[in-house]
């Protein structure tokens, strides 16, 4: 069995981008979708805007997402309102109607910070380990970590309880 290379160069990207490659497309219609969402929630209502999101743009129709099936009610009752604005924008003169999606939409959230306390006691606790101990670096890591405990002159509550 014999493998055979395939002998064709690397495209420049200008025709990866133009007008008949995919990338183009995709590119395009990426813009377009973030050109409607940023139209559509300049004009809903405030309580709106964070639960709204443009979802596509196929066969004519602008799908809108929800994660709650209230706002995508209101948005059915606003229909002819919508698309009226949709017409404003540029590309978009071609849009027959909406299509509503119910999704839940999870939003990136960054994960939690563990914070730590050292109590008074933990830290006096340290500095005496610290005056102790000879070894050098050993000295420097245990004052290091007693500093974090709060001064005894300081108002802060202690956590000894």
């Amino acid at each position: 069995m014999s493998i055979k290379v395939k002998r064709s160069q690397a495209q420049p990207i200008s025709r990866l981008m133009g007008k008949s490659g995919d990338i183009g497309k995709l590119m395009r219609l990426s813009a377009l979708i973030d050109q409607a969402q940023r139209h559509l929630q300049a004009h809903l209502p405030e309580a709106m805007r964070e639960h709204i999101y443009v979802g596509g743009f196929r066969d004519g129709r602008l799908t809108l997402i929800s994660g709650q099936a209230q706002w995508l009610t209101w948005l059915r009752y606003e229909q002819d309102r919508l698309l009226s604005l949709i017409h404003q924008l540029p590309g978009f003169e071609g849009v027959t109607g909406f299509t509503f999606k119910v999704r839940p939409v999870r939003t990136i959230q960054p994960p939690l910070r563990n914070t730590r306390s050292l109590s008074r006691s933990a830290g006096n606790t340290l500095s005496q380990c610290a005056e102790d101990t000879d070894h050098p670096a050993l000295k420097r890591a245990l004052e290091r970590l007693a500093s974090h405990a709060p001064d005894e002159a300081s108002n802060e509550p202690s956590h000894e309880d």
